[in-house]
């Protein structure tokens, strides 16, 4: 075991860590490309009893209340500040993103037990009046009761808080499945939260591949509901598997970046460069093209450009680097593959568009801005999860519109134009979860409502604020005869 790890990896059921597996996987330094640990591959009864740990321990934590659950995500919110540097050098090794980005992620995941703790104490039901005299009709909200949650590696941190502090703070237990290639951040986070003092079977951690415990979790009838943050087609295949279950499904997206003729350019370069590059290009609602009117397009691009050249490339841990590695060989092949497909069919590259394995490995992966893209190319109709700007311009707002809007994804969009209610008019007609103007197209807050649009690849509900407490909670309508009513 490496120093740096607190503790063996394992899963944690019940209240108690297992560090022995007949079948083990390595967790790789995605900068270096050395071996971090070895974790459980676990098979589907570990997470067969994860699940029953979970459904043992709901009833007596729905029947502690709001205020203690609220006081729990507190301490569990402080906890995670005492232990920032610690877990924030181990997201750093795992995930690959810089070190200063790391301890952002950290401070945010507090962050959002804290803002759970405060929601989970008002959540309210209401009365509701009848045609029939004498009987009185309240409602109330209650946990669904053990949740199968299953995150992502990119943000292995935050986007597991999105689901456990809201499932905690409204009296669900979790069973919490994270994606292999960041077990060591779950582990140790995990631990962070046994430490103090979450119940034992609150949550559970269960480490393996996602298509035996993932599907194990889902499929399961002891689990009722269901958060996934991932793929689309991932995504599909966990709404098949968990059919009759309430699902909150946080997918895929290519949101644009639309910029009018009139737009401020210096602004609109810089949110295009922070909506693609922050965490290398791997988040779901990053600027994933930029549809530019004509006028303005060369200008975009190469202020676009000058941006992704400042960007200090290398090992996360050094000082002064901006961008890190992919975390994967698959998001590296498949951000290759766009790019080399789009110069192929006749795009510019302004800058980069090609891996750095002088870097420490492979999976770097220099900030890229490409011109003369089409809205054919795979690179403009698909997500590519990494460091890229794809421009692409535009005769004008008919055909930014038109362009924008023939797309399957409908997560985060954004729009620059010093008319406001113009792009307020372009919004409205946009299918996306959410659409900001005059900013970069990721931009979001914890209390925000975030998901996809109806009819997208885009997911299922919505993640943020009051919105997820709701989501893992259920109307419940009772009926009392009362006099006078």
């Amino acid at each position: 075991m490496k120093d740096f790890l607190s503790r063996p990896p394992g899963n944690f059921i019940g209240g108690a860590w297992e560090c022995d597996a007949a079948d083990w996987m390595p967790v790789i330094n995605p900068a270096t490309g050395e071996v971090l640990a070895q974790v459980p591959n676990s098979p589907r009864k570990t997470a067969q009893r994860a699940i029953s740990a979970a459904a043992d321990a709901q009833p007596a934590w729905d029947a502690a209340g709001a205020w203690r659950r609220a006081e729990m995500c507190r301490k569990l919110a402080d906890a995670i500040d005492a232990s920032s540097e610690h877990l924030a050098y181990i997201l750093c090794v795992d995930q690959g993103k810089p070190l200063a980005q790391a301890a952002g992620e950290i401070g945010k995941a507090a962050d959002g037990f804290r803002l759970a703790a405060d929601l989970g104490k008002y959540m309210t039901g209401e009365t509701i009046p009848t045609e029939t005299r004498g009987r009185l009709v309240v409602t109330h909200r209650r946990p669904r009761g053990v949740y199968a949650v299953i995150t992502p590696w990119n943000f292995p941190v935050n986007i597991p808080v999105e689901y456990l502090a809201p499932a905690i703070a409204t009296g669900n237990a979790v069973v919490w499945v994270p994606a292999p290639s960041t077990s060591l951040i779950a582990v140790e986070f995990m631990a962070v939260l046994a430490e103090a003092g979450l119940p034992d079977g609150v949550v559970n951690l269960v480490l393996g591949e996602g298509a035996v415990v993932g599907d194990e979790i889902v499929s399961n009838p002891g689990t009722a509901a269901i958060g996934f943050t991932g793929s689309a087609a991932t995504g599909r295949r966990i709404a098949e598997r968990g059919a009759g279950k309430p699902l909150l499904l946080e997918l895929g997206g290519n949101g644009p970046l639309i910029v009018r003729a009139d737009a401020d350019i210096e602004k609109a370069a810089e949110a295009a460069a922070v909506g693609a590059f922050a965490n290398a290009g791997q988040i779901c609602a990053a600027t994933g093209r930029v549809l530019a009117d004509r006028r303005i397009a060369e200008a975009l691009a190469e202020r676009v450009r000058e941006k992704a050249e400042a960007h200090v490339l290398g090992n996360p841990l050094h000082q002064g680097v901006t961008m890190g590695p992919l975390n994967n060989q698959g998001v590296l092949e498949k951000t290759r593959a766009h790019v080399e497909d789009a110069i192929r069919a006749g795009a510019r590259c302004l800058t980069g568009g090609k891996s750095r394995p002088d870097l420490g490995s492979e999976l770097f992966f220099e900030p890229t801005v490409l011109s003369g893209i089409t809205p054919d190319m795979d690179i403009a109709r698909y997500e590519t999860f990494g460091p890229v700007v794809p421009i692409l311009s535009l005769e004008d707002d008919e055909a930014l519109m038109s362009v924008a809007k023939d797309t399957d994804y409908g997560l985060s969009m954004g729009i620059f134009s010093h008319d406001v209610g113009k792009a307020m008019s372009m919004a409205v007609q946009l299918r996306a979860g959410i659409v900001n103007i005059n900013e970069r197209s990721n931009f979001w807050e914890l209390h925000v409502p975030f998901g996809g649009g109806s009819r997208t690849q885009s997911g299922v509900g919505r993640i943020g604020g009051r919105h997820t407490l709701e989501a893992m909670t259920e109307i419940a309508t009772v009926t009392v005869p009362v006099e006078g009513f």
